[in-house]
This record gives structure tokens, sequence and C-alpha cells, in this order.
């Protein structure tokens, strides 16, 4: 009788676990669905190669992910052109609103240079000091310069 006992007791514990598995699992399902999606940051240069002087336009894009991804809103934007110059900038944006506010997908910044060398251009984005993410990409210049 008791181990007919035990084993109606170890049945309803296995039949409680099974039905809250599923339960557990769709928690977590929600939980990643809520879960903001980073979007992906490529970098790209134009041209990669050419003679001094020349002008070199530089496009940061971000692909897939959430369209109002926070910690992407409202950033400041730091270029660095490998030449020892570096160009900032930073908007006065609304304050975000989730479900409303939307992260700028591209950054297009040009500069010029006057000396042949091997160029590498950083992107950053970053909120105060701290950077948020970052791309690079390289350039190869010939001829004479300065």
């Amino acid at each position: 009788m008791q181990s007919l006992a035990r084993i109606a007791v170890v049945t309803a514990v296995l039949l409680a676990q099974a039905a809250y598995a599923p339960a557990q699992d769709a928690d977590k399902d929600k939980e990643k669905e809520k879960e903001p999606r980073r979007p992906q940051l490529s970098l790209r240069a134009t041209p990669t190669t050419g003679m001094v002087p020349v002008r070199v336009s530089a496009t940061a894009e971000f692909k897939g992910g959430d369209d109002n991804f926070q910690e992407y809103y409202c950033p400041s934007v730091e270029w660095n052109w490998g030449d020892g110059t570096v160009s900032e900038s930073s908007s006065d944006c609304e304050p975000y609103e989730a479900g409303k506010s939307q992260i700028r997908r591209r950054y297009i910044a040009s500069h010029s240079y006057n000396r042949s060398g091997a160029f590498r251009i950083s992107f950053r984005l970053k909120n105060r000091d701290k950077v948020l993410t970052s791309s690079s990409a390289v350039v190869r210049l010939l001829g004479g310069g300065f």
C-alpha cells in the first residue's frame, strides 16, 4: 500500500513539473521577444584608393535590429580620419519614448586628404564618453603631397 502511495506522489510531482515546464518556456520566450535587437554597424569609404589630393566620403550604416533601440538613440558621433583629424557632432533630440522614438540608421561625412598613405577611418557612436559601437575602414592614397 505504501509503495502505491509513493508511486501516486511521484506521478503527481512529475505531472506538475511537466505542466509547469511549458509555462516556464513560454515566459522565457516572451522575455526574449521583449529584449531589443541590436543593429549591426558597417562602415564604407569611397574611394578606397586614389591619388592625392582626394576627397573621401564615408558612410556608417546600421542594419537589422530594432528601429527603437534605445541605447543608439540620440548619440554623439566621432569620425577619426586617420591623419590626425577628428570630427565630432551631436544632436539635440526629444526625450526617448519607447515604441515611438527611432534611431538614425545612416551617417555620412567626407574628408579631404592632401598626402599619400594608408589611413584608417574610424566611426564611433558614443553616449557622453562611452563608446557604444564602432567600425573602421582603410583607404590607401598615392601621389605626392605635403
